[in-house]
């Protein structure tokens, strides 16, 4: 018995429970590639900028540079947030230092929101589609014996082959999960690594801009 059997041979719970996985399983490895891919590119591209920017003469060139380094928009945003612009609002009111540091917080949390993207998806798919394969499997178990319960005759062969083939929801479950997991704790240590040189430029950047006099605002 094929997959494309099994399926048609369950009722609508069955195969809500199947496509639910498939969805998921869809969902997390698109996700998964599509992470891999801009990861690479992402610390690749902010080691590049940090030590393009400080081997710069001027900030103008070093915004030069990072034009065509900063390909998924991670570094250069910080630059642009410290060329503060006097206006009569609030965003203006208090000392240099305070205004930076709040362009800089905001220009980091915006990168950050990119890095983080997709992992609520992963860790999702990792935690609930193990019970979502139990639910399938429960719910087969159930038509299962109440198939027997009707023939009136139990036999080895009407019980293993209903109640195996409930249990591959749970195998199918166990199959969606383990890889979302895995890659939710993989690109969890290496956004890490990336906030952490994020952070770091945020804060050179502000004592940069905060005390010499090669900054222009």
């Amino acid at each position: 018995m094929n997959v494309v059997q099994l399926f048609m041979q369950g009722d609508g719970v069955s195969q809500t429970v199947a496509l639910l996985l498939l969805a998921m399983s869809v969902g997390s490895w698109v996700v998964i590639l599509w992470k891999s891919w801009f990861l690479h590119r992402a610390g690749a591209d902010v080691v590049r900028c940090v030590a393009a920017f400080w081997r710069a003469s001027t900030v103008e060139d070093a915004v030069r540079s990072l034009s065509a380094f900063d390909r998924e928009a991670l570094v250069l945003p910080l630059v642009h947030a410290t060329k503060i612009e006097a206006s009569g609002t609030l965003a203006a009111a208090g000392e240099k230092s305070l205004q930076l540091t709040r362009v800089l917080r905001d220009a980091l949390h915006a990168g950050l929101a990119k890095l983080q993207f997709g992992q609520v998806l992963l860790a999702t798919v990792g935690s609930t589609a193990p019970f979502v394969g139990l639910l399938g499997t429960v719910w087969g178990i159930y038509h299962a014996l109440i198939g027997i319960a009707n023939a009136g005759q139990v036999t080895i062969d009407k019980i293993s082959g209903p109640v195996g083939e409930a249990l591959i929801m749970t195998a199918a479950g166990l199959a969606v999960a383990i890889p979302a997991v895995l890659a939710y704790n993989v690109f969890g240590r290496r956004i890490g690594r990336i906030e952490a040189e994020l952070e770091g430029f945020a804060r050179d950047m502000r004592e940069l801009a905060t005390s010499s006099s090669v900054w222009q605002s």
